[in-house]
Protein backbone atom coordinates (compact mmCIF):
# COMPACT_ATOMS: atom_id res chain seq x y z
CA UNK A 1 0.00 0.00 0.00
CA UNK A 2 0.94 3.64 -0.24
CA UNK A 3 2.59 4.64 2.28
CA UNK A 4 0.64 7.88 2.60
CA UNK A 5 -2.28 5.79 3.35
CA UNK A 6 -1.19 2.51 5.18
CA UNK A 7 -2.18 -0.87 3.50
CA UNK A 8 -5.00 -2.63 4.79
CA UNK A 9 -4.83 -5.91 2.90
CA UNK A 10 -5.33 -8.91 5.29
CA UNK A 11 -4.60 -12.10 4.99
CA UNK A 12 -5.09 -12.83 1.52
CA UNK A 13 -5.52 -10.15 -2.29
CA UNK A 14 -7.82 -6.17 -4.09
CA UNK A 15 -11.86 -5.91 -4.67
CA UNK A 16 -15.84 -5.79 -5.34
CA UNK A 17 -15.88 -3.66 -8.71
CA UNK A 18 -18.89 -3.40 -10.97
CA UNK A 19 -17.19 -4.75 -13.92
CA UNK A 20 -19.66 -3.40 -16.14
CA UNK A 21 -18.90 0.54 -15.47
CA UNK A 22 -15.53 0.54 -14.44
CA UNK A 23 -15.52 4.53 -14.63
CA UNK A 24 -18.23 5.16 -12.04
CA UNK A 25 -17.34 4.20 -8.72
CA UNK A 26 -19.76 1.67 -7.70
CA UNK A 27 -20.56 3.03 -3.73
CA UNK A 28 -20.80 6.20 -5.49
CA UNK A 29 -24.03 4.69 -7.35
CA UNK A 30 -25.75 2.95 -4.71
CA UNK A 31 -23.59 2.77 -1.77
CA UNK A 32 -23.84 -0.89 -1.23
CA UNK A 33 -21.38 -3.35 -3.33
CA UNK A 34 -22.49 -4.28 -6.87
CA UNK A 35 -25.20 -7.37 -7.52
CA UNK A 36 -24.05 -10.31 -8.32
CA UNK A 37 -20.33 -9.76 -6.26
CA UNK A 38 -19.64 -12.78 -4.17
CA UNK A 39 -19.17 -12.12 -0.60
CA UNK A 40 -17.07 -15.51 0.25
CA UNK A 41 -16.78 -16.56 4.25
CA UNK A 42 -12.84 -16.73 3.83
CA UNK A 43 -10.82 -14.18 4.75
CA UNK A 44 -10.59 -12.09 1.83
CA UNK A 45 -6.53 -9.63 1.13
CA UNK A 46 -8.69 -6.02 2.10
CA UNK A 47 -10.60 -4.43 4.79
CA UNK A 48 -12.77 -1.78 4.00
CA UNK A 49 -11.44 1.32 4.67
CA UNK A 50 -13.98 4.10 5.75
CA UNK A 51 -13.35 6.81 2.96
CA UNK A 52 -14.84 9.54 0.60
CA UNK A 53 -14.00 9.96 -3.18
CA UNK A 54 -13.41 13.88 -3.99
CA UNK A 55 -14.66 15.68 -6.68
CA UNK A 56 -11.15 15.26 -8.71
CA UNK A 57 -11.00 11.52 -7.79
CA UNK A 58 -14.86 11.31 -9.19
CA UNK A 59 -13.46 13.09 -12.43
CA UNK A 60 -10.39 11.02 -13.04
CA UNK A 61 -12.80 7.79 -12.61
CA UNK A 62 -15.19 9.33 -15.16
CA UNK A 63 -12.38 10.13 -17.47
CA UNK A 64 -9.72 7.79 -17.51
CA UNK A 65 -11.66 4.81 -15.39
CA UNK A 66 -12.55 3.20 -19.30
CA UNK A 67 -9.35 3.20 -20.04
CA UNK A 68 -7.05 2.28 -16.94
CA UNK A 69 -9.36 0.38 -14.36
CA UNK A 70 -10.09 -3.09 -15.91
CA UNK A 71 -12.94 -5.77 -15.62
CA UNK A 72 -12.35 -8.47 -13.23
CA UNK A 73 -12.60 -11.69 -15.60
CA UNK A 74 -12.08 -15.44 -14.33
CA UNK A 75 -9.92 -15.75 -17.15
CA UNK A 76 -5.94 -15.12 -18.18
CA UNK A 77 -4.96 -12.22 -18.86
CA UNK A 78 -4.17 -11.02 -21.93
CA UNK A 79 -1.34 -8.68 -20.95
CA UNK A 80 0.25 -7.69 -24.77
CA UNK A 81 -3.43 -6.91 -25.77
CA UNK A 82 -4.04 -4.76 -22.30
CA UNK A 83 -1.29 -2.98 -22.41
CA UNK A 84 -0.40 -2.33 -26.37
CA UNK A 85 3.11 -3.73 -25.98
CA UNK A 86 5.37 -6.79 -24.74
CA UNK A 87 6.80 -5.78 -21.33
CA UNK A 88 7.90 -7.16 -18.09
CA UNK A 89 4.78 -7.41 -15.90
CA UNK A 90 4.87 -6.18 -12.20
CA UNK A 91 1.99 -6.81 -9.99
CA UNK A 92 1.53 -4.68 -6.84
CA UNK A 93 -1.07 -5.63 -4.45
CA UNK A 94 -2.54 -2.80 -1.98
CA UNK A 95 -1.07 0.72 -3.54
CA UNK A 96 -3.37 3.11 -1.36
CA UNK A 97 -3.45 6.13 -2.26
CA UNK A 98 -1.09 5.45 -4.85
CA UNK A 99 2.14 8.10 -4.09
CA UNK A 100 4.24 5.20 -4.51
CA UNK A 101 2.76 3.71 -7.54
CA UNK A 102 2.86 6.14 -10.32
CA UNK A 103 6.19 7.02 -9.01
CA UNK A 104 7.99 3.58 -9.71
CA UNK A 105 5.87 3.72 -13.16
CA UNK A 106 7.19 6.77 -14.09
CA UNK A 107 10.74 6.05 -13.02
CA UNK A 108 10.05 2.14 -14.54
CA UNK A 109 8.78 2.96 -17.96
CA UNK A 110 9.84 0.16 -19.80
CA UNK A 111 7.82 -2.34 -17.29
CA UNK A 112 3.95 -2.64 -17.13
CA UNK A 113 2.14 -1.98 -13.88
CA UNK A 114 -1.09 -4.44 -12.26
CA UNK A 115 -2.35 -2.69 -9.72
CA UNK A 116 -4.83 -3.99 -7.05
CA UNK A 117 -6.94 -1.65 -4.72
CA UNK A 118 -10.09 -2.39 -3.50
CA UNK A 119 -10.18 1.20 -1.58
CA UNK A 120 -11.78 3.15 -3.89
CA UNK A 121 -10.91 6.96 -3.02
CA UNK A 122 -7.55 5.15 -3.20
CA UNK A 123 -8.13 4.13 -7.10
CA UNK A 124 -9.76 7.31 -7.57
CA UNK A 125 -6.30 9.28 -6.19
CA UNK A 126 -4.75 7.01 -8.56
CA UNK A 127 -6.29 7.59 -11.63
CA UNK A 128 -5.60 11.71 -10.60
CA UNK A 129 -2.55 10.51 -10.63
CA UNK A 130 -2.62 9.34 -13.90
CA UNK A 131 -3.83 11.66 -15.58
CA UNK A 132 -1.59 14.91 -13.83
CA UNK A 133 1.48 12.69 -14.44
CA UNK A 134 0.75 11.41 -17.71
CA UNK A 135 1.46 7.49 -17.03
CA UNK A 136 0.69 4.92 -19.32
CA UNK A 137 2.11 1.55 -18.18
CA UNK A 138 -0.26 1.27 -15.20
CA UNK A 139 -3.61 -1.29 -15.43
CA UNK A 140 -5.51 -1.22 -12.26
CA UNK A 141 -8.11 -3.97 -10.70
CA UNK A 142 -10.58 -3.05 -7.99
CA UNK A 143 -10.99 -6.46 -7.20
CA UNK A 144 -9.80 -9.17 -4.52
CA UNK A 145 -6.31 -10.01 -5.09
CA UNK A 146 -6.67 -13.64 -4.52
CA UNK A 147 -9.13 -13.92 -6.93
CA UNK A 148 -6.81 -12.17 -9.68
CA UNK A 149 -3.99 -14.16 -9.02
CA UNK A 150 -5.89 -17.75 -9.13
CA UNK A 151 -8.08 -16.75 -12.08
CA UNK A 152 -6.28 -13.86 -14.10
CA UNK A 153 -2.65 -14.73 -13.51
CA UNK A 154 -1.11 -17.89 -14.78
CA UNK A 155 1.99 -19.78 -13.84
CA UNK A 156 5.23 -18.13 -14.01
CA UNK A 157 3.50 -14.70 -15.79
CA UNK A 158 5.33 -12.19 -13.38
CA UNK A 159 8.05 -10.38 -13.62
CA UNK A 160 7.87 -8.62 -10.21
CA UNK A 161 5.09 -8.56 -7.21
CA UNK A 162 5.32 -5.50 -5.23
CA UNK A 163 3.48 -5.11 -1.50
CA UNK A 164 4.23 -2.23 0.30
CA UNK A 165 2.95 -1.47 4.21
CA UNK A 166 0.26 -4.27 4.53
CA UNK A 167 -2.08 -3.92 7.56
CA UNK A 168 0.27 -5.52 10.04
CA UNK A 169 -2.41 -6.37 12.27
CA UNK A 170 -0.74 -5.85 15.75
CA UNK A 171 -2.83 -7.66 18.36
CA UNK A 172 -1.63 -11.17 18.38
CA UNK A 173 -5.00 -13.08 17.90
CA UNK A 174 -5.17 -10.68 14.56
CA UNK A 175 -1.74 -11.84 13.15
CA UNK A 176 -3.52 -14.63 11.36
CA UNK A 177 -5.20 -11.43 9.14
CA UNK A 178 -1.89 -10.83 8.12
CA UNK A 179 -1.60 -11.22 4.17
CA UNK A 180 1.93 -12.55 4.14
CA UNK A 181 1.18 -16.17 4.93
CA UNK A 182 3.09 -19.42 3.60
CA UNK A 183 -0.52 -20.48 0.80
CA UNK A 184 -0.33 -16.85 -0.53
CA UNK A 185 3.60 -16.65 -0.91
CA UNK A 186 3.67 -20.38 -2.09
CA UNK A 187 0.89 -18.66 -5.16
CA UNK A 188 3.38 -15.97 -5.86
CA UNK A 189 6.04 -17.66 -6.13
CA UNK A 190 5.19 -19.71 -8.69
CA UNK A 191 3.43 -17.02 -10.84
CA UNK A 192 6.65 -15.59 -11.09
CA UNK A 193 8.94 -16.44 -13.80
CA UNK A 194 12.63 -17.91 -12.97
CA UNK A 195 14.88 -14.24 -11.81
CA UNK A 196 11.12 -12.79 -10.66
CA UNK A 197 11.31 -10.93 -7.32
CA UNK A 198 8.93 -10.29 -4.75
CA UNK A 199 9.50 -7.15 -2.39
CA UNK A 200 8.05 -6.58 0.57
CA UNK A 201 7.93 -3.17 2.87
CA UNK A 202 6.55 -2.73 6.38
CA UNK A 203 7.21 -0.55 9.14
CA UNK A 204 6.28 -3.30 11.97
CA UNK A 205 9.34 -4.90 13.21
CA UNK A 206 7.18 -8.13 14.23
CA UNK A 207 5.60 -8.49 10.77
CA UNK A 208 9.17 -8.12 9.43
CA UNK A 209 10.56 -10.93 11.11
CA UNK A 210 7.37 -12.81 9.98
CA UNK A 211 7.76 -11.87 6.63
CA UNK A 212 11.69 -12.99 6.43
CA UNK A 213 9.95 -16.50 7.87
CA UNK A 214 7.80 -17.06 5.87
CA UNK A 215 9.20 -16.14 2.23
CA UNK A 216 12.40 -17.85 3.37
CA UNK A 217 10.81 -21.03 3.57
CA UNK A 218 9.52 -21.20 0.30
CA UNK A 219 11.31 -23.29 -1.60
CA UNK A 220 10.99 -21.69 -4.93
CA UNK A 221 12.11 -18.51 -3.52
CA UNK A 222 15.95 -16.87 -2.32
CA UNK A 223 16.93 -14.21 -0.82
CA UNK A 224 19.13 -11.56 -2.34
CA UNK A 225 19.99 -10.43 0.82
CA UNK A 226 21.35 -11.93 4.50
CA UNK A 227 18.35 -10.54 5.47
CA UNK A 228 16.78 -7.48 5.04
CA UNK A 229 17.43 -5.79 1.72
CA UNK A 230 18.48 -2.22 1.33
CA UNK A 231 16.22 -0.04 0.12
CA UNK A 232 15.69 -0.66 -3.86
CA UNK A 233 16.14 3.19 -5.79
CA UNK A 234 12.69 2.84 -7.54
CA UNK A 235 11.00 2.69 -4.24
CA UNK A 236 10.21 6.02 -2.86
CA UNK A 237 9.88 7.40 0.60
CA UNK A 238 6.06 8.56 0.98
CA UNK A 239 4.82 11.33 3.09
CA UNK A 240 3.85 8.51 5.88
CA UNK A 241 7.22 6.55 5.84
CA UNK A 242 8.87 10.07 6.19
CA UNK A 243 6.88 10.91 9.08
CA UNK A 244 7.61 7.48 10.92
CA UNK A 245 11.25 7.37 9.93
CA UNK A 246 11.23 11.64 11.22
CA UNK A 247 9.50 9.78 15.28
CA UNK A 248 12.10 6.71 14.95
CA UNK A 249 10.39 4.57 13.59
CA UNK A 250 12.11 1.80 11.30
CA UNK A 251 11.62 0.12 8.15
CA UNK A 252 12.32 -3.13 6.44
CA UNK A 253 12.39 -4.26 2.65
CA UNK A 254 12.63 -7.66 1.51
CA UNK A 255 13.52 -8.70 -1.92
CA UNK A 256 13.56 -12.30 -2.55
CA UNK A 257 13.64 -14.20 -6.29
CA UNK A 258 12.36 -16.76 -7.92
CA UNK A 259 15.00 -19.22 -8.30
Amino acid sequence: MDGDTPNTMSAAPGAPHDSSSPSTPAAARTGQPPEGVAHPKTIKSYVRRAGRTTTGQAKAFEELGPRFVLNYQAAPLDASATYGRQAPLILEIGFGMGEATAHIARVRPDDNFLCCEVHEPGVGALLKRIGEQDITNIRILQHDAVEVIDNMLPEASLDGIHIFFPDPWHKKKHNKRRLIQEPLVAKLARRLRPGGYIHCATDWEPYAVQMLEVLGAEPLLTNTAEGYAAKPDYRPLTKFENRGIRLGHGVWDLVFERR
